[in-house]
């Protein structure tokens, strides 16, 4: 008997942790079919570069998924499934993540929503974070909201799945899939492809049974910030970091700075674009851009700015106009170039994978890395490589009506945030003069902090050998046999 596997890859991490590691051809290749549902615009592209034996394409429907979600009582689904859930999680945890958001809704509404919805919504959030009842009452409560007839029903009936599996526990719209799932006595699972996802989105959208994270840190936050039984969850590391510790993607420096215009002899700061939906980044980059013309470093330099994929986003413009600020000192200064996140089309933008090799080697060949607290903290520590928090602020953010901003320097308490400080794999930088003093120190030893960052690796991912993707698989192996 053929046995088969749905996977929902509704995101471009999804793309990257499930196709470019060893977790779908481990299973291929014990005798498991898998049947990855994705964007319908980029269904064709994936087929094309994926053609393995046993792998089928389909369909996600997400503009059915997210019509379900605008049509049938759209006010309840939200504050069920994207307020009260991601909000709601327990205080055995560190909440701060989720605290902000609670301030993000309250200052991006207006006052109607405010009295009506939020302040009521507030007070039901501060009986959830007390209550493991509560919180499971809430994630049945989101089940009723299944729709019917199923839109997952005759994929069901044609490939008759042994277990589906999503890339979150029904954060996203994945949540109809795995609710349906649910109804129909299919096992599920979900895969944390995100390193804040458990701190940050909390509460499940759908009753999952299984699920597969990054390190016994991510196992405590699920357990205690959402109820999951510890049996149930697995830590398989992270499969979409194998290529960076395979050296997979890694370009060779000299072709590297070749692609990129970049001068053999000056020393490489890199900056990646962070926390833009929070706070403005030029701050940071234009004090970058500052010491390195002004030769204030200890060492000649050249800085490569990589974009956030929210710089491309139409709404709100307020993104694409400082991506429009930070071309022009592309422009206008000789040492700076800019690196655009490639788009992997459809819905997923550009978080897809497919410059795996771009941010590999950004990292690998950067003399100090720069960002804020970004996930690519843990895969510049993975390359071994400097890292800088830069937290430099612009006064009121972005001073836009009903714009939710936060300071740069209040985020540092965040849980992974604050897992990164507190490991001291890297330097925080709140000022301009604590930034040049960090970029100094590690231009002159760039061996400093070596040990910690190596430690943080370890606490973050686990698995050290490139042996998360087969770690994974083995554990979904594990599940199916159940």
């Amino acid at each position: 008997m053929i046995r088969r596997v749905l996977i929902s890859a509704d995101h471009g991490t999804a793309i990257i942790y499930f196709l470019q590691s060893d977790l779908v051809p481990t299973l291929l290749e014990s005798g498991i079919e898998v049947v990855l549902l994705t964007d319908d615009e980029i269904a064709e592209q994936i087929a094309q570069k994926f053609h393995w034996s046993g792998l089928y394409i389909e369909s996600l429907r997400l503009n059915q998924a997210s019509n379900y979600a605008n049509m049938v009582q759209p006010r309840i689904q939200w504050l069920l499934s994207s307020y009260l859930r991601r909000v709601g999680g327990s205080n055995r945890m560190n909440t701060e993540a989720m605290d902000s958001h609670i301030w993000e809704v309250w200052v991006e509404n207006r006052w109607i929503f405010r009295l009506g919805i939020w302040l009521p919504a507030a007070l039901l959030t501060v009986l959830l974070r007390n209550s493991v009842r509560l919180r499971k009452l809430l994630v049945r409560t989101q089940q009723r909201y299944t729709p019917s007839p199923g839109l997952y029903t005759d994929l069901f009936e044609k490939y008759q799945p042994s277990l589906v599996i999503a890339s979150t526990p029904g954060w996203r719209l994945d949540r109809y899939l795995l609710r349906e799932a649910r109804e129909q006595s299919i096992p599920t699972m979900t895969t944390i492809v995100g390193w804040d996802n458990p701190s940050s989105y909390s509460i499940p959208g759908s009753q999952v049974d299984y699920a597969n994270c990054w390190s016994e840190k991510q196992k405590q936050e699920l357990v205690l910030g959402s109820d999951w039984d510890p049996e149930s969850v697995h830590i398989g590391g992270m499969p979409s970091y194998d290529g960076y510790i395979r050296k997979d993607w890694l370009i060779p420096r000299e072709q590297y700075f070749k692609l990129h215009g970049l001068d053999l002899q000056r020393k490489l700061i890199s900056y990646a674009c962070s926390f833009v939906h929070f706070a403005p980044n030029y701050p940071n980059i234009e004090a970058l851009v500052q010491l390195i013309s002004s030769e204030a470093l200890i060492e000649p330099a050249q800085l490569i700015v990589r974009l956030h994929p929210s710089h491309f986003q139409d709404k709100p413009r307020i993104f694409a106009e400082e991506r429009d600020r930070i071309l022009a000192l592309e422009a206008s200064c000789p040492y700076v170039q800019v690196v655009k996140p490639v788009p992997l089309g459809g819905s997923l933008g550009y978080y897809g994978g497919e410059d795996m090799d771009e941010k590999s080697s950004m990292m690998a060949h950067s003399d100090v890395f720069v960002t804020v607290y970004s996930t690519m903290v843990v895969e510049c520590a993975i390359h071994d490589r400097p890292i800088v928090a830069s937290v430099l602020d612009t006064p009121g953010g972005w001073n836009k009506k009903r714009k939710y901003s936060l300071s740069l320097k209040e985020i540092g308490n965040w849980p992974t945030h604050k897992r990164f400080r507190e490991s001291k794999a890297g330097r925080i930088a709140e000022n301009e003069q604590q930034l040049r003093s960090a970029l100094n120190a590690y231009l002159a030893d760039s061996s400093l902090d070596g040990v910690r960052r190596r430690k943080f690796v370890e606490q973050e991912i686990t698995f050290t050998d490139g042996s998360a993707g087969k770690r994974t698989a083995e554990f979904i192996l594990k599940a199916l046999k159940q």
